[in-house]
């Protein structure tokens, strides 16, 4: 059998939010590890979110061995580890928290929005759903400030928001022939943990804040073998 490994992105290709974010995570490991002084990381941040190519990215970590390893070569950004989720991963909160907003609002009409997966949360995120749905997974996103705000109006549609165990939340919406349901968290709020707050208007409409853990890739598939 042989031995196939993943082609390396094309320089030239756009690359996505998420790519920058691996980046920045490899930078904020440097960091931590002596590898990067904080002169240098602020400037390769700076050039991080004005990457908008993978050729551009590619420079900013071809230097940097894998978080806590020492490899034998450098290590290509496109095979960075994916952001932990969580305290409970072994990345502290704090770790968590800092960076530039990566989306600032999300519309649905008629339609649905999704913000999910390696994201970073702005100080402020406005969402609107009219006739939609939208869904804000908190999961896996990095957080600008350690308190964020969502504002929610949701007229004759639904917004489903998701965060992880430990995070904070308060919820402060109004409801009207519509309601705000914050459900309670199973597991309480952890020190140093970002602080989220909810609050807008649901009119013929709602708006579920809930907690779940973030899925375990493959975990799934292992149970069914079992079976």
């Amino acid at each position: 059998m042989s031995d196939e490994r993943p082609e390396k992105p094309l320089p030239e290709l756009r690359a996505s939010d998420a790519d920058r974010e691996r980046v920045v995570e490899l930078l904020r490991d440097a960091v931590a590890e002596g590898r990067l002084g904080m002169d240098e990381f602020e400037e390769r941040l700076e050039a991080t979110y004005a990457s908008r190519t993978y050729g551009e990215l590619e420079p900013l970590t071809s230097d940097l061995p894998a978080p806590g390893q020492v490899s034998d070569g450098p290590v290509s950004f496109s095979k960075a580890p994916a952001p932990r989720s969580g305290a409970s991963s072994g990345e502290s909160w704090p770790a968590r928290i800092g960076g530039r907003g990566t989306s600032s609002w999300g519309v649905a009409i008629m339609s649905a929005f999704q913000r999910k997966g390696a994201w970073t949360v702005p100080r402020h995120f406005s969402a609107v759903a009219f006739w939609g749905g939208g869904e804000i997974d908190l999961r896996e996103a990095r957080f600008e400030e350690r308190e964020v705000m969502i504002t929610c109006v949701a007229i004759m549609g639904g917004i489903e928001i998701v965060v992880p165990p430990g995070v904070q939340v308060e919820v402060n919406g109004i409801g009207v022939m519509g309601a705000f349901d914050h459900r309670e968290m199973d597991v309480a709020p952890e020190p140093g943990a970002p602080r989220v707050i909810v609050n807008g208007l649901a009119f013929w409409g709602g708006v579920d804040v809930k907690q779940k853990a973030r899925k375990v890739p493959g975990l799934r598939r292992s149970k069914r073998k079992e079976l």
